[in-house]
C-alpha cells in the first residue's frame, strides 16, 4: 500500500544528534564518560522533551552536581553544537517529497526551547507540513499516546503512514499501530525505502 504520508524524526534522521561528540572533542573521551556515568543527562534532557523548562532542567541538574556544573552546563549553553550538522541527503529527500504533493510530518521528541533554537538554525525544520514536537505534546516516542495524537490530528493511520526514525523502541510502537516504518541507519538507506515504496523516483532518491 502507497503511503498517503511521511512521517520523519528529527534527531538522527534529519540532524546528528550525538551529544557523546561533542563532549569527546571539549573535554575529552575519557572525562566525557566519567561524566555520562555520574549524571543521566540523557534522562535530564527527556525531561525537557516532555516540556520541561530547557534552561531551568539543565542547570538544575548541574546544581545537584556541582564537581560537573561546567560540563552540564554546556548541554545547555553550547546545545546547537550537540545538534549538529544536518543530515543534507535527508533534508534533499523531505524536499523531495514536498514538491511531489506527498504530506511530510515531523514526530519528534524535542523540547520547546531546544526546537526554538534549532528552527533557526535549521530552517528546513519549518517545512513539514505538520509538527508533531513532544515538548508541546507532554509525552514523548515511545509512548502509544503521542502516535495517537499524530492520528488524530492529521486524520491518518495505519499503513496510510510511512514512518523513519532511528531508534528501534520508536519504530516497534509505530508498527504496533499498522504504521509502515523504516529504522533509520543512512539517508541512502531511506533514500532506497521511499524508492522501493514508489514515493520518490529511484534517481531522484
Amino acid at each position: 500500500m502507497t503511503p498517503k504520508a511521511v512521517v520523519f524524526d528529527i534527531g538522527n534522521v534529519l540532524i546528528r544528534w550525538q551529544p557523546e561528540i561533542y563532549f569527546d572533542r571539549v573535554i575529552g573521551e575519557e572525562r566525557r564518560k566519567a561524566l555520562f556515568a555520574a549524571v543521566p543527562l540523557h534522562a535530564v534532557n527527556d525531561e525537557v522533551d516532555r516540556g520541561a523548562d530547557f534552561r531551568e532542567t539543565i542547570y538544575a541538574a548541574a546544581d545537584q552536581h556541582p564537581e560537573w556544573r561546567d560540563e552540564i552546563r554546556m548541554w545547555h549553553d553550547n546545545w546547537i553544537e550537540l545538534a549538529s550538522p544536518a543530515i543534507d541527503l535527508s533534508v534533499e529527500l523531505l524536499r523531495g517529497l514536498r514538491a511531489k504533493g506527498i504530506p511530510v510530518f515531523a514526530l519528534s521528541n524535542f523540547g520547546i526551547g531546544t526546537f526554538e533554537i534549532a528552527e533557526k538554525a535549521y530552517p528546513f525544520l519549518t517545512e513539514f507540513d505538520r509538527r508533531y514536537i513532544s515538548g508541546h505534546m507532554k509525552v514523548i516516542k515511545p509512548d502509544a499516546q503521542i502516535y495517537q495524537m499524530l492520528e488524530d490530528d492529521s486524520g491518518l493511520s495505519g499503513a496510510d503512514l510511512l514512518f523513519a526514525d532511528d531508534r528501534a523502541d520508536n519504530i516497534a510502537a509505530a508498527a504496533a499501530r499498522g504504521w509502515q516504518t523504516h529504522l533509520f541507519e543512512t539517508p541512502e538507506g531511506w533514500a532506497d525505502c521511499l524508492a522501493d515504496h514508489g514515493l520518490l523516483p529511484r534517481a531522484a532518491a
